[in-house]
């Protein structure tokens, strides 16, 4: 059996009042492409149910989506502000927070690099273009490819992401986000900027994998393979996690 990757969703509510659990299929091919199992986390108010599926997943994809509400980490809301799920919030910190006590491989990406931050205790930008000076043009620009690379980002020397990712220089990403991550909190190094400065991946180095990227991979997976091992590194450090367990419980 493949190893089982939680992916994170998100919601929407239709003209007739009909709500819906999302997520993109780009984020179940690139694990199915990996190996792994994808199985989709629902936003259930239900006592249990999210706790449940944190103990029997072994890997765990914090996934891109809508803006974190400030008053998760102390701040009033920005007026570029976008919309925000106090649900989705609720449960992905909560998510983020169980894998960090049971070492659950992690692997966030855009928004889930801003909840991964958050749930330990740091903070965000709320709207780059008018917090950051001299930022690049990091929101998406309709008209765009998905994969259209906007910008490069510096990986750091000796880090996990560089080992996942090996290429001489700067490494061209897309980029479709307006927040980011500002005070990186404690248990976190940084492993990747953008030219402006910008956080572009943050890690956990005592953790079994514990990284969080800005830029999107599942969307580069298929012109740019590169993107693949980042996908790859999560289902492999998924399968150890589980083989242990079943050595464990044997």
């Amino acid at each position: 059996m493949p190893p089982l990757i939680g992916i994170t969703c998100g919601r929407e509510t239709r003209a007739d009042g009909v709500v819906r659990h999302l997520q993109n299929a780009a984020y179940v091919n690139s694990i199915v492409q990996a190996g792994g199992a994808p199985v989709l986390i629902p936003l259930s108010e239900a006592t249990g149910i999210i706790s449940a599926l944190a103990r029997r997943i072994d890997g765990l994809l914090l996934s891109g989506g809508g803006d974190v509400d400030p008053a998760r980490y102390g701040q009033k809301p920005h007026p570029q502000l976008g919309p925000v799920d106090p649900l989705r919030d609720e449960i992905e910190i909560a998510l983020a927070r169980a894998a960090g006590l049971r070492d659950l491989p992690t692997l966030a990406i855009c928004r889930g690099i801003q909840v991964l931050n958050v749930a330990l205790g740091g903070t965000l930008y709320q709207d780059i273009p008018s917090e950051v000076a001299g930022a690049l043009p990091h929101p998406y620009r309709p008209g765009n490819r998905r994969d259209y690379l906007a910008h490069t980002v510096q990986i750091s020397p000796g880090t996990r992401l560089a080992a996942i990712l090996p290429t001489e220089g700067p490494l061209p990403v897309n980029s479709m986000h307006h927040q980011a991550v500002r005070d990186v909190a404690a248990p976190f190094v940084v492993s990747a900027v953008a030219p402006d400065g910008v956080v572009e991946a943050i890690e956990v180095p005592a953790r079994a994998l514990c990284l969080g990227v800005q830029w999107h991979p599942e969307e580069m997976v298929e012109g740019h393979p590169l993107m693949r091992r980042l996908f790859a590194a999560l289902v492999q450090a998924a399968d150890q996690r589980r083989s242990r367990r079943g050595e464990d419980l044997g």
